[in-house]
């Protein structure tokens, strides 16, 4: 009997801490080099994703020394924040070019999976992050994508977890937008084996637009479909359990040129000009250079208008990464990642946003039960 009560209260314990306000994996992905690693801030993370490694034959590989010791610097973060989990991550945006053929049998898929353990083995890392931009449908420009990467993407991270069993961790990057979420991959089944997915809820208006809009908005408007909520949604109504999913800030915005000025821009044609890190928005997008800056209260996005010069840019604030977080934790939600941490200012950043809101989140969940 006492066994019985006793095992109960520790079950209720366990899940009041799950249930904690403010609770969430921070997520950042890192692809600056050895200099700045030092000085990152790894008390405030829960993971960082090195960004990024490639496939050699099918074996994913460290491209050079100087990666080599960026991760190694990585790693040893851990004696700073003990809890810190360091990811090794596959591919990006151009990374992939073979992951199509690689992935497409069994000796590829076996034979990479044993040297993510390798490597995992080797630098005292994490795991592995799939950034394969993207499995069955049309990414990078000149990347194989067929139709039966579906299939494969799904023996590929089961062979990942049968390998790397449960010490290791494995996640991948999902894009954000309805193409990907409808056509790339068999989520039933995809997650099961994975950790998380990190949700790319940035570039949904990406620079082959030839059209004005949020990249990286919290929900949907009457004129733009793709957004974070709506992912979020899609997933969960599809059965997949929150707390397996990740939501993504953009640490950048991106600029169109060529933009009228109805709307101050927004939705209107233009061209696509350029990305801005946030640690330049200061001296980039401010007043003084002409930019005037509104906020768009059905997406929860910021963007700002220059009509003298006609640049539009879209991008994430303080503001709307707030608002990420308290979505995040209100639907109970594995976490929030973000690209790319090199992107952010020293201080007072987009990061503080972050760590300030699960503060203020978890003050308000300890207050509440009080009353």
């Amino acid at each position: 009997m006492h066994r019985s009560i006793l095992f109960f209260l520790c079950l209720l314990a366990l899940n009041v801490c799950a249930q904690q306000p403010g609770k969430l994996n921070v997520i950042a992905y890192y692809s600056a080099g050895p200099e700045k690693v030092d000085n990152l801030p790894a008390e405030k993370l829960s993971h960082i994703i090195f960004s990024f490694c490639h496939l050699t034959g099918n074996k994913l590989t460290v491209d050079s020394k100087r990666d080599s010791t960026t991760i190694q610097k990585l790693v040893n973060l851990k004696k700073r924040n003990a809890k810190l989990k360091v990811i090794l991550s596959l591919g990006g945006w151009s990374g992939c070019p073979s992951c199509s053929d690689v992935f497409s049998t069994d000796v590829g898929r076996k034979e990479f999976a044993q040297s993510v353990l390798k490597l995992n083995q080797y630098f005292k890392s994490d795991g592995i992050d799939l950034d394969w931009e993207y499995p069955t449908i049309e990414g990078y420009p000149g990347h194989r994508f067929v139709p039966e990467d579906k299939q494969n993407f799904t023996a590929l991270v089961r062979d990942l977890r049968k390998t790397l069993g449960t010490e290791y961790e494995v996640s991948f990057a999902a894009g954000g937008f309805q193409k990907f979420l409808d056509e790339s991959v068999e989520w039933k089944e995809v997650m099961k084996e994975v950790d998380r997915v990190n949700l790319m809820t940035y570039d949904l208006v990406n620079g082959y637009s030839t059209v004005t809009g949020h990249h990286t908005a919290l929900y949907s408007t009457p004129q733009l479909r793709e957004s974070t909520d709506n992912a979020v949604q899609y997933l969960i109504k599809l059965g997949i359990p929150a707390n397996k999913l990740v939501i993504g800030g953009a640490f950048y915005g991106r600029m169109w040129e060529g933009v009228v000025a109805t709307n101050n821009g927004l939705y209107q044609s233009g061209k696509f000009k350029a990305g801005i890190d946030f640690k330049n928005f200061d001296q980039e997008i401010s007043e003084q250079k002409g930019f005037v800056k509104y906020w768009d209260d059905v997406a929860k996005a910021p963007y700002s208008y220059n009509a003298a010069e006609k640049l539009f840019i879209t991008y994430d604030d303080k503001r709307s990464l707030a608002l990420k977080t308290k979505y995040a934790i209100d639907h109970k939600l594995d976490g929030i990642m973000f690209w790319e941490l090199s992107l952010d200012t020293d201080k007072d950043g987009l990061l503080d946003a972050i760590i300030q809101t699960m503060q203020t989140e978890t003050k308000q969940g300890k207050s509440a039960k009080k009353k």
